[in-house]
């Protein structure tokens, strides 16, 4: 979760498979009273798309806070990486369906 990402990190953690979420403006983890120490629960659709606003759960000892994040898929590639889990797992499973 962030409330902006440089684009060469976003880029980056969606080829390593890690899914960027992004608060929706005006939210961020202080106004949400978030401190980092919650679970997280994404409702996030199987097949997601480009900037797709997901239902965000996060839970701690004092309860829940429910919200919304917007996934920064970026590009249709952005997702066929996440969806392989990752640049590198995509690129060896391609590599093996040719041998």
């Amino acid at each position: 979760m962030a409330e902006s990402f440089e684009r060469i990190h976003r880029s980056n953690l969606v080829m390593m498979g890690v899914l960027p979420l992004q608060f929706l403006e005006g939210d961020t983890a202080e106004s949400l009273g978030l401190t980092g120490l919650e679970t997280y629960d994404i409702n996030l659709s199987e097949n997601p798309g480009i900037h797709d606003v997901v239902d965000v759960v996060a839970r701690d000892d004092s309860g829940e806070k429910h919200f919304k994040a917007m996934v920064r898929f970026d590009a249709d590639a952005d997702i066929r990486y996440y969806k392989n889990g990752g640049i590198l797992p995509m690129v060896v499973r391609k590599k093996l369906e040719e041998a």
